[in-house]
């Protein structure tokens, strides 16, 4: 009797995306990647795949200067596709931002900024300071300290069903809370169980294919920049600043740092 031949490989990955979220660290500041611009272009990817919907976040929000759709490198893409094949068939990606033009990271620092301040007024300054960059970048283009999603390189998104509705992952996106750290549910797992195993499922499907994620915010993952080359101790990163011009919340024009300055 002749017996099915069985795809280690593929039960093994299935088995992985429901693991336990491993121990995450702050990526060094002290490592100084290279920035070796590949000059991969800028993909409009919404509705690019029946499992993959788009809620632009920031356009809902009504921020000066922000995309109505996602945009993201094509080879970063090209993972997120990678991602979603290992996802179960009755779960979805919702993608909340991509790209993100300086100007709308200037914006989202000053608002962060000042909810600190405003729900801390014991914070000093460097406090304030210290406390805002948990949750978002410094709005920078420098090669060594460029803001992740400045790159294309970054991308923010959770889990839906099939139909694209939220499912619970414990906390809401951008929310400036403990819970908001990526292994929140690891030692608090009785808290939400449906959040635990839901963020083990999107971090497992976003790192098996080479993303990595940063431990503050569940929802955020790197690919390509120089935060990412951190985290897989790469000398180089791939992916640097890019300037846009925006029309009508659409990238019109685009152009790499390397060859503005």
């Amino acid at each position: 009797m002749k017996h099915p031949i069985i795809n280690c490989e593929v039960i093994t990955i299935q088995q992985k995306i429901f693991h336990p979220i491993p121990m995450l660290e702050l990526p060094s500041t002290k490592s100084n990647p290279s920035v070796c611009e590949s000059r991969e272009p800028i993909l409009n990817i919404t509705e690019i795949h029946p499992r993959i919907y788009s809620r632009s976040i920031y356009f809902e929000q009504q921020i000066p200067n922000s995309l109505q759709s996602i945009y993201l490198r094509q080879n970063a893409y090209e993972k997120l596709i990678e991602a979603i094949s290992l996802l179960p068939e009755e779960y979805s990606f919702i993608l909340y931002d991509g790209y993100r033009p300086l100007q709308v990271q200037q914006h989202l620092f000053k608002l962060f900024s000042d909810e600190v301040r405003k729900s801390h007024p014991d914070f000093s300054e460097d406090k304030i300071l210290e406390e805002t960059l948990k949750y978002v970048a410094f709005p920078s283009v420098e090669p060594n300290k460029t803001s992740p999603h400045l790159t294309g390189g970054a991308i923010d998104l959770t889990l839906g069903d099939k139909e694209g509705n939220l499912l619970d992952l414990g906390s809401v996106f951008d929310e400036m809370s403990v819970k908001s750290a990526t292994r929140y549910y690891e030692h608090h797992p009785l808290e939400n169980e449906e959040a635990l195993k839901n963020r083990r499922l999107l971090y497992n499907c976003m790192t098996t294919v080479g993303f990595t994620n940063y431990s503050e915010e569940w929802w955020h993952f790197d690919f390509g920049n120089v935060t990412w080359a951190r985290r897989v101790n790469s000398a180089e990163a791939k992916y640097g600043a890019v300037k846009s011009i925006i029309e009508t919340h659409q990238i019109k024009e685009y152009r790499y740092y390397e060859s503005v300055y």
